[in-house]
């Protein structure tokens, strides 16, 4: 077996590069190819074997999906199989190009779904899509894959293995601590038109619950950007890195975010957050360390009721922190069958 592994986004590299080693220790050989759909927060210094120019386009998606006519067939020359990581159009662009050359797919952060075409957009039909060409599915939860089943899918192909993001948290676990500061991210594509709403809304809270200490590192897109005025009591910073940035979430108070994999990450580190989305495809851990928050003028409503004064417990429900050895081994035994 030889695998490409394939990213283009700081979450997409975040989740996979754990099983670099993993796939060392185990003597799976594996290139790696980044597509260029994130160029300021990814990790420049990783080595990458193949880098993929995102095409000049007036609709930054279209010109992501045409990214796959720039992807050389030199980038496949002995591979086997194209590992892809959850519902990034880098994902869903790399699991066509490997498709349309017969290659089969390994889709990591398999089965995750809110069946909603509109929330997330465009990811929850780029996720069913990699559904229907990947071999192989690794999935997160049990939800996961029953709803793969559900659909289809062989469930000899599907294999429940725990998320990866979580192999990098194990040490921290116990080390967390309760300080005061609230952690914020917000930048999802369905809350663009409504951001300046979002904003004003925790602003509020920042005004109301001044014992704690609100913090945003403000995504970069334009579109939340132009709204930064608004955050008049949030100490705005850069985004900051990983490791950083995780530490930081094991001392918070409680996060609010419209991220999915906050979700994975406060529930293995018995912390909580407000889930600034519509639905989610994460529902595991909605009630007990994540709340979903549909509208902004709902955010103050919530936080008094789910958060503040509560204590919440670590859960394995996204997995124990031992993904990667779990998927090397199943991929080295997949691969010794062949």
């Amino acid at each position: 077996m030889n695998i490409l592994i394939c990213y283009g986004t700081r979450p997409e590299l975040i989740k996979i590069k754990p099983l670099f080693s993993a796939f060392r220790n185990r003597g799976i050989s594996y290139r790696t190819l980044r597509l260029e759909q994130h160029t300021t927060l990814i990790d420049a210094s990783e080595a990458i074997d193949h880098i993929v120019p995102i095409p000049q386009g007036t609709n930054r998606l279209d010109a992501l999906l045409g990214a796959a006519n720039c992807i050389s067939d030199k980038a496949y020359d002995g591979i086997t199989h194209v590992l892809v990581q959850g519902d990034t159009a880098t994902a869903f662009v790399c699991a066509m190009s490997a498709f349309h050359r017969n290659i089969p797919v390994i889709h990591l952060e398999a089965g995750l779904r809110t069946y909603d075409k509109q929330n997330p957009y465009p990811e929850e039909v780029y996720r069913q899509l990699i559904s229907r060409v990947a071999s192989i599915h690794l999935c997160p939860t049990q939800t996961n894959l029953e709803n793969l089943v559900r659909e289809g899918i062989d469930h000899y192909n599907a294999y429940v293995v725990g998320n990866t993001v979580l192999d990098n948290l194990v040490g921290l676990r116990e080390q967390t601590t309760n300080g005061n500061e609230v952690i914020v991210t917000l930048h999802r594509r369905e809350n663009h038109l409504i951001m300046d709403q979002w904003f004003t809304e925790v602003n509020k809270l920042a005004q109301k619950y001044s014992e704690y200490k609100f913090v945003i590192p403000l995504h970069p897109n334009p579109n939340v950007q132009k709204h930064r005025g608004l955050l008049t009591h949030i100490k705005i910073v850069d985004p900051i890195p990983y490791d950083d940035f995780v530490k930081r979430l094991a001392g918070c108070a409680f996060a609010i975010s419209d991220s999915g994999g906050i979700q994975e990450e406060v529930s293995f580190l018995g912390k909580s957050v407000v889930v600034c989305r519509k639905t989610t495809e994460r529902p595991e851990s909605v009630g007990d360390n994540s709340f979903l928050c549909k509208e902004p003028n709902e955010l103050q409503h919530i936080v008094a009721s789910n958060i503040i004064g509560k204590t919440f417990k670590q859960s394995n429900v996204y997995g124990d922190g031992k993904a990667n050895d779990m998927i090397a081994s199943i991929l080295k035994t997949i691969g010794n069958k062949q």
